[in-house]
């Protein structure tokens, strides 16, 4: 771990890339910030001049990785973490470019920072080369990833305005965000996409990988189809029973909790802690 460490932080070229991005993520996580302390619900156009550069950054740091390690793409748990992070922030960015949404930049793009930084400071690993049917998968279980980890924070930011609405504390950041309905209606769209994508990812997993058992994906799969399970029933709750409000919120969480340990929980086990590929 000490000679990974030494090796990232002696890469120039790569350590530069990193550290551009990282400050352009948190400039514009400031950016948003500030708006949002002003009250403003249009933040203006700055901040995606710095959150554009630091997401085209964020992707050429990983083809730079991949160009330079052999093997299949590098999925690994630090590696996972930061494309999922660079998802969240790409997808933060053009959301937030249509609209008020533009605050989920103030959680998104640091923690996309952390994770590529966290990522480039472990090192990189050789990955086993993966056919296009295994990488299609992989693929769309990052993305799946990354799109219900955005309805997970939305879930958390209607939580907190509803809150604030019941207990009638009207603070300035609070304007900064689109009505209670609005953001409502932007949390069961990112959780039906999500949930299309998270769906592919359980099929093309059932038709692609060949031995689960040698693979160790038992637990991830029964932990990845609970997750599946929670969502379907939050969105055929909301279409049959108009599910809405703390509901929503307790079933997003509950669901993201069961696909976070599915994938990322799992990984780190084998990975970090029992040393298994």
């Amino acid at each position: 771990m000490a000679f990974r460490l030494a090796a990232a932080l002696c890469d120039t070229h790569a350590m530069t890339i990193v550290l551009i991005a990282a400050l352009a993520y948190l400039t514009a996580a400031g950016l948003l910030f500030r708006a949002m302390g002003q009250g403003r619900p249009q933040p203006g156009r700055a901040w995606l001049a710095a959150a554009a550069p630091a997401v085209l950054l964020h992707a050429a740091y990983h083809l730079l990785v991949a160009w330079r390690t052999p093997g299949g793409p590098d999925m690994h748990f630090f590696s996972a973490l930061s494309l999922v992070g660079m998802g969240m922030a790409g997808m933060t960015m053009l959301v937030g470019a249509r609209g008020r949404m533009a605050a989920l930049g103030v959680f998104a793009f640091p923690l996309a920072a952390a994770l590529l930084v966290a990522y480039h400071l472990h090192g990189h690993t050789t990955s086993t080369v993966l056919g296009w049917r295994l990488q299609l998968h992989a693929w769309l279980a990052l993305l799946a990833y990354a799109t219900l980890a955005i309805a997970a924070m939305l879930a958390v930011m209607l939580r907190i305005q509803e809150r604030a609405l019941r207990r009638r504390t009207f603070s300035t950041w609070l304007r900064s965000l689109p009505p209670l309905t609005e953001l409502e209606s932007l949390l069961f769209r990112t959780i039906g996409a999500g949930f299309a994508l998270l769906s592919l990812t359980l099929l093309t997993g059932v038709l692609f990988v060949e031995d689960f058992l040698s693979q160790h994906l038992v637990h991830k799969s029964v932990l990845s189809m609970l997750s599946w399970l929670v969502f379907g029933g939050l969105l055929l709750g909301r279409w049959r029973y108009g599910w809405r409000g703390v509901r929503a919120v307790r079933w997003t969480l509950t669901a993201m909790v069961l696909l976070l340990l599915a994938f990322f929980g799992s990984k780190f086990v084998l990975e970090l802690v029992l040393g298994r590929p």
